[in-house]
Order: C-alpha cells, then sequence, then structure tokens
C-alpha cells in the first residue's frame, strides 16, 4: 500500500509539472511579408542593393520566444513580387518540402512549430537559389530564451548583430558560390553600421555603463565565410555556443561562428572607467570592408539602448 501511495504521488506530482509548463507555454503569431527593394547598405546611403527582404529591412524583425512556446508563422509574398519565397527557421523541426516549401507571387504559407531547443538561430528564405535569397537579405535571427537560467545570468543590456557578405552583383550565382566578387561585410545591414572611428557617416554605436553584462546575440549569414568574433580590448566572459546555457565556454579571446551559426557572447567591461571595445570579425578581409561595430562604455549611456525593442538598432 506504501508504495502503491508513493506511486501515485510521483505521478501526480509528473502531472502536474507538466501541465504546469503548458499553462506557461504561450502561441506566438509572427507575420512576415516577402518585400523586393532596394536597400542601402553604407550609411551615407549612396550605395544601394537590389534587396530581397522580409518586411523591407535587412535584417527581417527579431522572433523572441521562450523555450516550449509555439511559434505560429504566416508568411506573405505579395502578388507584385517577381520570385517566388520560402521560410526556413532554423530553431524549427518539421518537414522541409513541407512548411519550408517556397510559394509563388501571390501566395502565402502557414505552419507552426514548437520552439524545443534554446538558444540563438538564423532564420533565412530557403528558396532557390537560396545563396542568391540570403546575399539578398532575405534572412533574421529567432532567439529562444531558456527556461534553465541557472549558468545564464541576467544580462544589463543585449543586443542583436547580424553578419552577411556583400555581393554588388547578386545575380552572378556562380560568383556567390565560389564566393567571388563580395566587396563588403554587413553589420545588421550595413557597412561599418556601428563603427563611426571607421565612416564618419556612422551614427549609432551600441552603448553600456562601466561594469554592465552586455549580451551579444550573435548570427553568421554569411553564404561562404565563417566569422572570427573578438572583441578588442575585451575578453568574452562567457560564449554560449549555439546561444544555449549548457554549451558554455568562460574566457575566450575569439570565439569561430560557422555559416548560418548563432551563438551568445557576454562581456563585462571594467567597472573603475569608460572603456571602448571593437566588436569585430578578425578575419582582416571582412573587418576592414565593414565588420567592425563599436561599444561604448560610459557612464551616461542611453538608457534605452540594449533594452526592449532597441536590442536591434536601425
Amino acid at each position: 500500500m506504501y508504495k502503491l501511495k508513493n506511486t501515485a504521488v510521483a505521478v501526480m506530482l509528473v502531472t502536474g509539472l507538466f501541465s504546469a509548463q503548458q499553462i506557461f507555454a504561450k502561441t506566438v503569431k509572427v507575420t512576415m511579408t516577402a518585400m523586393e527593394v532596394d536597400l542601402p547598405v553604407n550609411n551615407k546611403g549612396d550605395v544601394k542593393m537590389a534587396a530581397w527582404t522580409f518586411d523591407g529591412s535587412i535584417p527581417g524583425k527579431p522572433v523572441r520566444v521562450d523555450e516550449g512556446d509555439t511559434v505560429d508563422f504566416t508568411l506573405i509574398n505579395p502578388p507584385e513580387n517577381k520570385n517566388s519565397h520560402a521560410m526556413d527557421f532554423h530553431a524549427a523541426q518539421v518537414d522541409v518540402l513541407n512548411e519550408f516549401g517556397e510559394i509563388k507571387p501571390g501566395q502565402s504559407k502557414h505552419f507552426k512549430f514548437e520552439a524545443k531547443t534554446p538558444g540563438v538561430f538564423m532564420y533565412h528564405c530557403g528558396a532557390s537559389t537560396m545563396a542568391q535569397h540570403i546575399a539578398k537579405g532575405m534572412y533574421g535571427m529567432i532567439i529562444v530564451d531558456p527556461k534553465d537560467k541557472k549558468n545564464y545570468p541576467k544580462a544589463d543590456r543585449e543586443y542583436m548583430l547580424i553578419q552577411q557578405q556583400y555581393f554588388p552583383d547578386s545575380e552572378n550565382i556562380t560568383g556567390l558560390l565560389e564566393n567571388t566578387g563580395w566587396k563588403g561585410a554587413l553589420i545588421n545591414g550595413k557597412m561599418f553600421h556601428y563603427s563611426p572611428v571607421h565612416d564618419p557617416n556612422a551614427t549609432q554605436v551600441l552603448e553600456s555603463k562601466p561594469g554592465e553584462r552586455v549580451r551579444i546575440f550573435f548570427v553568421n549569414a554569411n553564404i561562404n565565410n565563417p566569422v572570427a568574433l573578438h572583441p578588442i580590448a575585451g575578453i568574452w566572459d562567457r560564449v554560449y555556443i549555439n546561444g544555449n546555457p549548457k554549451n558554455t565556454l568562460y574566457g575566450i579571446q575569439t570565439y569561430n561562428v560557422a555559416v548560418a551559426e548563432g551563438s551568445t557572447f557576454d562581456i563585462v567591461s571594467p567597472a573603475d572607467r569608460p572603456t571602448n571595445v571593437a566588436i569585430v570579425d578578425h578575419a582582416m578581409g571582412a573587418a576592414l570592408r565593414g565588420a567592425i561595430t563599436v561599444l561604448m562604455n560610459k557612464p551616461d549611456a542611453d538608457p534605452k539602448k540594449g533594452r526592449g525593442d532597441q536590442i536591434l538598432i536601425r
């Protein structure tokens, strides 16, 4: 009888646990529209790309959910577009031929998936030729926040950075596949986007106060090249491989982010003085073509930056 009671209690506890998890899990509706538009890829605005985008911007909007949530997604391909488009969420476990199948202009696609694995993931258009759709700007980031935060200290500020190779002639499919003809490195859609040191037309930087923990959500959207992510004048306090706290490295100078990989990087600046850090792709061919981001650590840091919708600075 005693064993039966214990078994019954255990079953009730497990059932209650699963019920609680189901209650806290939510459905997040996300709708995106494929838009074929011309966009500037430099801060001055005089270098433009015939872009294919999600909702008219590079990168697409951030998607952020909690582990266990359901993403209810709709993609719209307006009839005025000239190309088929699709959506590939790297956080989803579905059917590549079904949910990720491309749709023609005038069509839409709807599907759902459960975000089962925490981390930082790329999303992108998977229509053919995939390399071209990504190179033209059809990508973004989905963050799946972990349930277990035991090894995941609360950040004071958070920023998203997505790096992409810029190919002026994105119609040259052979060049895309052979990795020839790329002339720039875009960070959140522009070369030297947050580096007034290297581009006098850059008006934005990342900001924090001295001693704050800054969390960088990073995705490598290059179609061919890895990224050697390094904080000049700093050290990554923690690197969460794939953005998952179960995969944590400590005290890292440079971490190699593979093509289509997302990872999370924590940096803590000295608390006793203002400092500046340059977050770079230490592959110099990329850094000196645009992959440099300045993080200013100063007492009068903008209190809005790195919080709320300001984790992605346009």
